[in-house]
């Protein structure tokens, strides 16, 4: 029975293994690419045009290399310093990393905000209608984007926001996801704790000030996390709302770099993952409990 259980448990720690190594390995081939030459890179990687003439006279195959014949830093000096974006040639790459910026720092910062605030009303307040309202308000969240498609816009272009970063920002403000989110650790936030602050004075500002906020910091972190990841990723909105391709974000802009230039999209493909990755390495203790937290009753 023991040997049983020890063989189960070897293959279940292979099976998860064999899954990371196939997780992590584009990330690593990525990162040891986009310390390659521009020419290295070209010989092993031929574009399209290339491979079309080569499987003219012969089959072709790329070989995928991780190990550089000569470590460069020129794709991320190329990436940073040279002027030549493919949209606009005085323009420098770096700013569609600084536009994705612009989007996604207002649409966290607000939702938070506004996130707190509505979790702290849902998750507290007595009101007639308080659950069936916030139900209501959480079917908004089971929607994919396309449903909500056509109102947004209809919204957004009333607004006269077309074609700029604030109708990317003002419907990611008001998403229902982060109400959800922190409305469950304020649920968690013991009724005595509010009781005694009224007791002492306090208004619904001063507790949510000097008591929900402090509480509900995990709950704020993993919020932040999830936000980021998925609207610095986001592709449909701004290719939707923005005509300008000079106010693309760099997960729209990145396509077109791999496509041009493919040594600086190795390099243009690491510095866009890292954020992500440097967020999720300080914050993953709080984005694993607000998971937790996000399936706990009333």
């Amino acid at each position: 029975m023991k040997r049983n259980t020890l063989i189960r448990k070897g293959i279940l720690t292979f099976s998860l293994l064999l899954m990371a190594a196939i997780m992590v390995f584009p990330v690593v081939f990525t990162l040891s690419n986009s310390f390659m030459t521009e020419n290295e890179i070209s010989r092993h990687y031929p574009s399209e045009s290339e491979s079309q003439q080569d499987n003219a006279h012969k089959n072709s195959f790329i070989h995928l290399k991780l190990i550089p014949d000569q470590f460069s830093f020129e794709q991320y000096k190329a990436f940073f310093v040279k002027k030549q974006s493919f949209i606009d040639k005085e323009q420098s790459n770096m700013k569609f990393y600084g536009n994705s910026a612009l989007m996604v720092i207002p649409i966290i910062l607000g939702q938070l905000i506004v996130a707190s605030l509505a979790a702290y009303v849902y998750g507290k307040l007595k009101f007639k209608g308080r659950d069936t309202l916030f139900l209501v308000y959480m079917v908004t969240m089971l929607m994919p984007f396309q449903v909500t498609l056509v109102p947004n816009y209809l919204i957004v272009d009333k607004l006269g926001l077309l074609n700029s970063f604030g109708a990317i920002i003002f419907p990611g403000v008001f998403g229902a996801f982060g109400v959800f989110i922190l409305r469950q650790f304020v649920m968690t936030i013991p009724y005595s704790y509010i009781e005694a602050a009224k007791i002492d004075g306090a208004g619904h500002f001063t507790i949510f000030m000097k008591i929900i906020l402090p509480l509900i910091r995990p709950g704020l972190a993993a919020l932040v996390v999830l936000l980021f990841a998925d609207y610095w990723n986001m592709v449909e909105q701004p290719l939707i709302f923005l005509d300008d391709p000079s106010k693309f974000p760099l997960s729209l802009y990145l396509s077109q770099i791999i496509q041009d230039t493919r040594g600086i999209g190795f390099a243009a493909s690491i510095l866009y993952m890292a954020p992500m990755l440097l967020i999720f390495g300080f914050a993953k203790k709080y984005l694993i409990k607000g998971i937790q937290l996000s399936g706990a009753k009333d």
